[in-house]
């Protein structure tokens, strides 16, 4: 029998490969656990490794890229705005101000919750996003996560729309953030995790809301709201069914906060019309 590697046959081998028994000179020996590998064996063992997935959608494994660049999005963000305008002058541009949004610059629903109005007030939500987003983001998985985060901003700026005095500005991502908390608070009650921590810190903080000046508590209501729907609707459906269920149902929820917005901007326009001489 001679003692030659399988692959290169010109190469003599004193050493078998712990997978399939065939011999390997030194250029194919792959230190394994217990003895060497060869090449081919350890390809394959790479081309069935998966990554471990959970019982919401996420993976052990996944790099909270999303998460990432909500934060590098709204410091970003901010930091042009110190260069061009000063945080007030984005505020009034971009911002949540009822009166505009009525009058056609709908975008402002979406962009105020990129927007802050100081420091203290950027790194208190980016502190929160940086510890909430990537555990809930490994959680859901990326795309589940966004979903989840866009919309819960999203219900933060309508909820705000309506109840607001027509001329308020408002900025923040805490609509969202908000959003976040209810939803790591249902995922975690849906994993049979204690949420207790979590709760008591999201009823202080939406005291603080209550008491506070100057602070758009309508906001947080409204993302903790949607959040606490949307973390819901991303908890229903088997693997099979589940991408089926959660997206048909959470574009619902897009639908019903556009409707819904829609409307206020409907009472928004007839109320100047009655003011008009």
């Amino acid at each position: 029998m001679s003692n030659t590697c399988y692959l290169h046959t010109d190469s003599e081998a004193y050493v078998s490969c712990t997978r399939c028994n065939r011999l390997i000179c030194p250029d194919c020996m792959i230190s394994a656990p217990v003895g060497f590998q060869c090449p081919q064996c350890v390809n394959n063992a790479s081309a069935r490794t998966v990554s471990p997935k959970m019982s919401l959608g996420g993976s052990f494994n996944t790099v909270p890229v999303v998460t990432k660049w909500l934060i590098l999005t709204c410091v970003g963000i901010y930091l042009v705005s110190l260069v061009f305008g000063g945080v007030n002058g984005f505020a009034a541009t971009f911002g949540m101000v009822p009166l505009a949004i009525a009058q056609g610059e709908w975008w402002r629903l979406i962009t105020a919750a990129f927007l802050h109005g100081g420091l203290l007030h950027l790194a208190f939500n980016m502190y929160a996003l940086y510890w909430l987003g990537p555990q809930l983001e490994r959680l859901l998985g990326p795309v589940r996560f966004a979903a989840v985060y866009f919309l819960s901003a999203l219900g933060g700026s309508v909820a705000s729309y309506w109840f607001s005095p027509v001329n308020t500005v408002s900025v923040g991502a805490s609509g969202a953030i908000f959003g976040l908390m209810t939803a790591m608070i249902v995922v975690g009650r849906k994993m049979h995790a204690d949420t207790s921590q979590l709760a008591v810190l999201f009823g202080i903080n939406i005291v603080i809301g209550f008491v506070s000046g100057g602070i758009d508590w309508r906001a947080h209501l409204g993302g903790a709201a949607v959040g606490a729907l949307t973390a819901w609707i991303m908890t229903k459906g088997t693997r099979e069914t589940r991408n089926q269920i959660q997206w048909v149902s959470s574009l619902g929820v897009f639908v019903l906060l556009v409707g819904v917005a829609i409307l206020r901007n409907q009472m928004i326009l007839g109320q100047i019309a009655n003011l008009a001489p």
